[in-house]
């Protein structure tokens, strides 16, 4: 191989030495600079006079195929040297046998190569620019560390107390791997499969199955409602309380249980699963399971569980959408008269909109900015956010109204209270959580947005995957079924596609859950790319069915899909917010350790 390699740089070393010093004219051992001239046959009064060509008449073919053949070797030593470098780097190996690999690497280009001078001089100094800082650490860091530490404190702006806690929020699980640039793919196939109970199979194969034979997604969309019976069923079965411990009344179903059951429901209608997985997300249930105490668990829970309590959790408002610590709804802590007696509490005025299951709630979860004027509880005066369960009779409360999210029948609405007093042990956790509501949002909304909007992305995925195969077996035109034109067999691909993938990262999420991690990162990328891909699957139903799917009515079987599509796209983070702070902000800040331990420097000095 060698000897092959160096037979083949001298056949071309003419050449290069031709690129290297291109004053010469003619680079040939054993010839003269200038070459030999020969006389032509002229007519009277002309002299033509050229030089005479090498043997063969050569020259130029040489002199030609040389030239371009010595660009090609040059650019191929270049090529190699920034591929090597970058594979050093991507092997992270240690940087003095990376600087020794390049070093041998630019004396070997020296040598066979034939480089212009400048080129390799320009090499030589780069290598000294990385050589000297690594040899002499001291200097290293007094003219390049320092400065460039100093910097970066000046351009990382303050991190208040809520924004830390949304950014150290969760667990980083193997999504920490994806982040490192070098994923162990034996650690990720090394957690265990996923699997149903029979307990947990029998519930999807008879209250599930039964629950979606009772609804009409279209005559949901007449009615604006599930039907009563539907609401009967979901309560008499625990629908509503799939999370929520057997020892409480609830299923106590994994976190994969609870995916595929609102995965099937979502095939049925988005009104259906929209209803069910409110309350199994983020929601008064999930927050009392963490953070409530004995006496809020044991009253609360049981009722949930069988239906007695309708929840709904009121976190945005007019001015607190993606950013919810912009929220102006407050609790005063103050004393005030409750069941007869003078306690401290909190009044409340508060204004949420956009709550699901709002207008038929009798239990929300409220966050509000709590305050302490008279510092009653003790020195500090602004609080934080804080989470407070109350009962829709209480007085001042107002609730039931209700927004029509693109014409979607599931219960969404505001609510709004104006100096509202209830007792400090309406707080979450009771009064040592006060002001720590924000991490306890983060932590709960990692678990449920792992769960359920991935879940309905993924079920409008399989369903228009399945009835829009079926759509282009049976429709024809030009005397084929369409199915058979490759325009329509590439939407069909990109559908089933993105099912598989959709499926697949849906299923290794909710094992991440069951794991006992919160993974705040993975679950927004899961938010975001599930429900953008689900809402592309349906875009190219769309696009298959044509006219069936424009015109509404009882038969259409895609249009409220496609209607609904932007809603998953908004909850639970929009998905701009998910992307660009979540995933790529977050995601570096928490999964990525140098980069943490780079911030976590720069705060402490």
């Amino acid at each position: 191989m060698q000897s092959a390699l160096r037979t083949l740089l001298e056949f071309f070393r003419p050449q290069i030495l031709s690129i290297a010093f291109p004053s010469q004219s003619l680079i040939n051992k054993g010839s003269q600079s200038t070459p030999k001239r020969r006389q032509l046959p002229r007519q009277p009064g002309v002299t033509i006079d050229v030089a005479s060509p090498l043997p063969g008449d050569q020259f130029d073919r040489c002199h030609s195929g040389g030239h371009h053949g010595g660009i090609l070797m040059l650019l191929l030593w270049i090529v190699v040297l920034v591929v090597g470098i970058a594979w050093l780097a991507h092997r992270r190996t240690a940087p003095l046998p990376a600087l020794g690999v390049v070093a041998v690497y630019l004396l070997a280009m020296g040598i066979f190569s034939h480089a212009p001078g400048w080129l390799l001089t320009v090499f030589w100094l780069l290598w000294l620019a990385v050589f000297v800082p690594v040899m002499l650490p001291d200097l290293r860091r007094k003219h390049f560390t320092a400065p460039m530490f100093s910097w970066f404190q000046k351009v990382l702006p303050p991190m208040s107390q809520t924004e830390r806690d949304a950014i150290d929020a969760g667990t980083v699980w193997w999504d920490g791997e994806l982040f490192s640039g070098r994923p162990d793919w034996d650690k990720l196939l090394a957690y265990p499969k996923v699997q149903l109970t029979e307990e947990e199979q029998a519930f999807i194969d008879g209250p599930t199955e039964e629950l979606c034979a009772m609804v009409s997604d279209w005559e949901i969309g007449q009615a604006m409602d599930l039907p009563p019976e539907a609401w009967a069923h979901m309560k008499a079965h625990g629908f509503f309380a799939l999370i929520i411990p057997k020892e409480f009344g609830g299923k106590g179903f994994s976190a994969y249980a609870h995916s595929q059951v609102a995965m099937k429901l979502a095939t049925r209608s988005g009104d259906l699963a929209s209803t069910v997985m409110v309350p199994n997300s983020l929601g008064p249930a999930e927050l009392l399971l963490h953070y409530g105490t004995d006496e809020q668990r044991n009253h609360y829970l049981p009722r949930l569980a069988r239906g007695e309590d309708i929840p709904c959790f009121a976190l945005t408002g007019p001015l607190a959408g993606s950013d919810a610590g912009a929220m102006t709804d407050t609790g005063i802590i103050c004393k005030g008269q409750w069941q007869g007696e003078e306690v401290i509490g909190l009044r409340l005025t508060w204004e949420k909109r956009y709550i699901t299951l709002g207008p038929v709630a009798t239990l929300l979860g409220l966050a509000f900015k709590a305050h302490d004027p008279e510092h009653l509880l003790g020195e500090k005066e602004d609080l934080g956010i804080s989470l407070a369960l109350i009962p829709t009779d209480t007085p001042g409360v107002e609730i039931g109204r209700r927004h029509l999210p693109l014409g979607a029948a599931f219960m969404n609405g505001p609510n709004s209270g104006k100096d509202v007093f209830v007792p400090l042990s309406y707080l979450i956790g009771g009064q040592p959580m006060l002001g720590k509501g924000w991490m306890m949002l983060m932590n709960c909304l990692s678990v449920g947005r792992s769960i359920s909007l991935p879940a309905v992305g993924t079920g409008a995925a399989k369903y228009t995957s399945l009835v829009t195969g079926q759509y282009a077996k049976v429709r024809e035109q030009f005397n084929v079924p369409i199915s058979a034109f490759e325009g329509i067999q590439e939407a069909l691909a990109r559908i089933g596609g993105n099912a598989w993938l959709m499926d697949s990262a849906r299923m290794l999420t909710a094992n991440a859950v069951d794991l006992g991690e919160k993974p705040s990162v993975l679950s927004a990328i899961l938010k975001y790319h599930l429900t953008e891909r689900g809402r592309e699957c349906i875009g190219h139903a769309m696009d298959v069915h044509g006219g069936k799917g424009i015109i509404m009515g009882p038969n259409n079987y895609l249009g409220r899909n496609w209607q609904g599509a932007p809603i998953f796209i908004t909850v639970e983070g929009a998905n701009i917010l998910s992307r660009n702070l979540m995933i790529f902000g977050q995601g570096h800040f928490l999964e990525y350790e140098r980069m943490a331990a780079n911030r976590a420097l720069a705060e402490d000095h």
